[in-house]
């Protein structure tokens, strides 16, 4: 089954890119290698190789970060790491005012967002031209799984940063797709006071908030934050909703620097709307609603309980338990498919679900010298249980006259049992992996991880059961070289495995990958650029033949390049800029026909810059920030058989911030600055716009 609609369910910057995707990767390789010298011969002048820069200051004050934690569960400077991983701290979430994942992930490199536009039911992305929602979200370094339709949304005030890891990473985090994975931190408490409060207003929108900790007791070995949003919203179209209440309880015990415990208790509760579409060809503003407003809601609440258990013994060894246990229940009511002939019916759909889900993961990280050799040695024990149950429904509505548009409500609905299941998985995983470092230059990684999923699906109504055990023993070879402690070039084979749960009788989709790239941090400047290229394939994928049937295509490869930079400086100027090539293709698809076409909503292109700049204070006047983001996404097919285009487009975002006092703060964001209508894909005849503009403005106090 597929969390995808259920009309989409069971779901040039350099003049050297060529056409022919066989040919790209040489082409490419060449197109790299008149950059990295460049950044080679910035190092010139480099003398002083004890110095190593990295970013200060913490995330919610600088959009550069200086370490990561995703690409070897282990905290490791960014140049150390044989991956592609970005990093969006909570400065920049901030700065751009991110209202959902989506957002947040807009402006990274090799990361697609909105393909489903008004669609606003799940976080959905790709990353290096695959989806990742079912598979690659994390949370703290837990997977957040579902099944079906049963997926939750996030909670961007959550967290304190997002860390993007690209390319397939199934070697340290098991089951996932080959694109990567997008892992979300979670504010944590911190050993000192802080804290905030904050409203934002906008049209049809209001939003209160406050973010604050603080020690507790004398002795200063306790601290706590509480994290609170409450959102009453909507979007730009009619009869839509997007609200919203948010709590995350954190409570930390530090007796030592050695040793800390953190407890997260977390509630997000939802009140929101599955999203609409449009037939093709419609002339319509885009703010109209073709479903029925009596029959259209999407209501989640999530609760979570974890803790984290880091303590270190000395003499090298170190021992980390992360675990955390979900709730989940979703009531989910849809009526799509409105026609150009009002005659002709539309489409109903609903799902009540429930989910509980359990993941823990245990790891022992041993670190040793010998001679100049360093060493690094990680071996995880790693449990995930997840139990959906899911209700779906469906049927028909009567059919609506879009010019003149007439509301029938549940009354002309018919609704039929469409799908009663309980699919139920449980993995047991085993990873060690080993990082050497030689002279402090060379840096290899090896990565081994042995998974056993078992995978049950249980029909009620029926009283049968389907049950699958799949391995699989998947392996990751890093090598990093660092020229000097500011420029360093990486390459990586890694793999991916993930069970096809669509259907358990098929073989579970397979991924490698090859990549090379470079990372360069410039001498006493707070900025990080980073290069990739890469080889990427997947086998036995899924693709939908029909609105409801959905098959395995065979195997999916994409080869690209990613650029990414950030810059931060003098605490006024702050810019990022992103541009990914991707060249992907179906190679093989033997029952469509479809062999050498691009496949469906991945773009050939897509590139991002964002920029903001602080005039600073002079007497009576406080700092004016003015921020500017331009995005770029070239043209996709709504279909494999690459029959139905959809056009490139190109957004403008915008922000400005005004320091009223050195505690209080007022800014304004604004998303689709000239209000552009832009399809994101074309769906079976179904046309998914993306938002309007939106404008919202916000008061914020901290201490």
């Amino acid at each position: 089954m597929s969390h995808l609609p259920a009309q989409a369910r069971p779901v040039a910057l350099f003049s050297c890119f060529p056409c022919s995707r066989r040919a790209a990767l040489p082409v490419l390789l060449s197109c790299t290698a008149l950059i990295l010298p460049a950044a080679a011969l910035a190092q010139t002048a480099y003398e002083d190789l004890g110095t190593l820069y990295v970013a200060t200051g913490g995330d919610s004050e600088t959009l550069v970060a200086g370490t990561e934690s995703t690409g070897s569960k282990t905290d490791t400077d960014i140049m150390d790491s044989a991956a592609s991983v970005s990093v969006i701290t909570q400065k920049e979430i901030e700065t751009r005012g991110a209202g959902n994942l989506q957002d947040i992930l807009a402006y990274t490199a090799g990361v697609t967002v909105d393909e489903w536009g008004a669609d606003d039911r799940y976080d959905a992305y790709r990353i290096r031209g695959f989806d990742e929602l079912s598979m690659g979200t994390f949370r703290d370094g837990l997977p957040v799984r579902g099944f079906g339709w049963t997926f939750s949304r996030s909670e961007p005030y959550a967290f304190e940063r997002v860390e993007v890891l690209k390319g397939a990473n199934s070697a340290l985090f098991g089951l996932n797709a080959p694109g990567g994975l997008v892992n979300q931190v979670t504010k944590a408490p911190k050993f000192y006071r802080f804290g905030e409060v904050h409203t934002t207003v906008g049209e049809d929108y209001s939003e209160i908030g406050t973010d604050f900790g603080d020690v507790l007791g004398q002795n200063k070995k306790w601290s706590y934050r509480v994290t609170a949003k409450w959102q009453d919203g909507a979007y730009s179209y009619d009869h839509s909703g997007d609200d919203r209440t948010y709590l995350g309880l954190a409570l930390s015990y530090r007796p030592s620097d050695a040793t800390e415990l953190t407890f997260f208790a977390n509630y997000n509760d939802r009140d929101g709307v599955p999203g609409t579409g449009f037939p093709e060809g419609a002339d319509l503003d885009i703010d109209t609603f073709l479903g029925e407003p009596d029959f259209n809601e999407l209501n989640t609440i999530e609760k979570n309980l974890g803790f984290a258990l880091r303590h270190d013994f000395g003499n090298g060894l170190k021992v980390r338990s992360n675990a955390r246990y979900g709730w989940f229940e979703m009531e989910y009511e849809q009526v799509y498919g409105a026609q150009l002939d009002p005659s002709l019916d539309r489409s109903s759909f609903a799902v009540n679900s429930d989910s509980e889900q359990f993941a823990w993961d245990n790891q022992l990280q041993y670190d040793a010298q010998f001679g100049n050799v360093k060493s690094k040695t990680l071996l995880g024990l790693e449990y995930t249980w997840i139990k959906v149950d899911e209700v779906a429904k469906s049927g028909t509505a009567d059919g609506i006259d879009i010019n003149d548009i007439s509301y029938c409500g549940r009354s002309c609905l018919t609704l039929y049992d469409y799908v009663d299941w309980e699919p139920e998985q449980t993995t047991k995983s085993i990873y060690l992996q080993e990082e050497l470092t030689f002279a402090e230059q060379w840096i290899a990684t090896f990565g081994l991880r042995y998974d056993l999923a078992d995978v049950s699906i249980r029909y009620p109504g029926t009283g049968s059961t389907e049950d699958e055990t799949f391995t699989a023993l998947t392996k990751r070879v890093g090598l990093t070289y660092k020229a000097t402690p500011n420029l360093s070039f990486y390459g990586n084979y890694s793999e991916s495995f993930e069970p096809n749960v669509w259907d358990l009788t098929e073989d579970a989709k397979e991924g490698r990958q090859y990549e090379i790239g470079m990372k360069y941090r410039p001498e006493g400047m707070n900025a990080l650029f980073t290069a990739a290229i890469f080889d990427l394939t997947q086998t036995n994928v899924n693709t939908y033949v029909s609105p409801t049937v959905q098959r395995q295509v065979g195997e999916i490869g994409v080869r690209g390049i990613e650029l990414e930079g950030k810059v931060a400086l003098n605490e006024r100027l702050n810019m990022t800029a992103a541009y990914s090539y991707w060249d992907a293709e179906i190679l093989e698809d033997g029952i469509s026909g479809n062999d050498g076409n691009r496949p469906a909503r991945v773009p050939e292109q897509i590139a991002s810059l964002w920029a903001d700049y602080t005039i600073p204070g002079a007497g009576r006047r406080g700092d004016l920030t003015l921020g500017l983001g331009v995005r770029f996404v070239g043209q996709t097919w709504g279909d494999d058989a690459n029959t139905v285009d959809v056009d490139s487009y190109t957004l403008v975002d915008a922000a400005l911030g005004y320091a009223l006092t050195d505690d209080i703060d007022l800014t304004m964001n604004v998303s689709n600055l000239f209000d552009k209508e832009y399809v994101t894909t074309n769906y079976y005849g179904t046309e998914y716009y993306g938002d309007s503009r939106t404008i919202r403005a916000s008061l914020k106090y901290k201490w």
